[in-house]
């Protein structure tokens, strides 16, 4: 595991924070966070990056990246610029990424929050699945316990590609993982059109 910042472990230490958390199996993959409930799970996961030192990346509209003070800041912390308007999508867009990254033998681990809002919603965005089933890597599954103060990174799963599987796979590894409000944890089931790995691959199924 690589070294992190000793002042961020030390910051989520004063919180009460502990960090569950063993290393990364491979140098590119895609970690799907659940639940996401509060603003404080943003803090909360910068902090852990840094704690542990990982080159996570996070999608972010392009235009932020414009931006000059903001632009850098957003690279700094691991932004990946988005453009809706690019002719491959969002999906082909970041496995092209991916792979061009393990082409290299650089690291490239997305992380995304698959209910994609802190309110409460039926279904997750498929966009990150798709991502990982088409480039082949591994899903981390990672959560902020607020009931237990942990952030819980322990679990990696490798996708049959079948998303009923895959996500009642996903829901059993996840049972019991607590947000800052429960009751806006969102159901772990796709949109229908957006079930198979390439249904979709525009920005609106990120």
């Amino acid at each position: 595991m690589p070294a992190g910042s000793a002042l961020a472990r030390a910051i989520l230490r004063f919180f009460g924070w502990r960090i569950v958390c063993h290393g990364l199996p491979a140098r590119q993959g895609v970690v799907m966070v659940y639940p996401h409930t509060s603003n404080w799970d943003f803090p909360v996961g910068v902090l852990t990056k840094w704690s542990l030192g990982f080159q996570l990346r996070f999608w972010a509209k392009d235009s932020l990246f414009k931006l000059p003070l903001v632009g850098h800041w957003m690279r700094a912390i691991g932004g990946v610029a988005v453009n809706r308007r690019s002719a491959n999508g969002l999906v082909g867009d970041t496995v092209r990424q991916m792979l061009d990254a393990k082409s290299r033998g650089e690291s490239f681990w997305l992380i995304v929050a698959p209910e994609g809002t802190r309110s409460y919603v039926d279904h997750w965005k498929s966009g990150a699945y798709h991502v990982a089933v088409q480039a082949g890597v591994p899903v981390g599954l990672a959560s902020f316990d607020f009931a237990t103060k942990q952030v819980v990174f322990t679990d990696f799963v490798e996708l049959s590609g079948d998303p009923d599987s895959d996500l009642a796979l996903f829901a059993q590894v996840l049972r019991g993982r607590q947000g800052k409000r429960p009751e806006q944890a969102g159901l772990i089931r796709f949109k229908p059109n957006e079930r198979a790995p390439q249904a979709r691959q525009d920005g609106d199924s990120r």
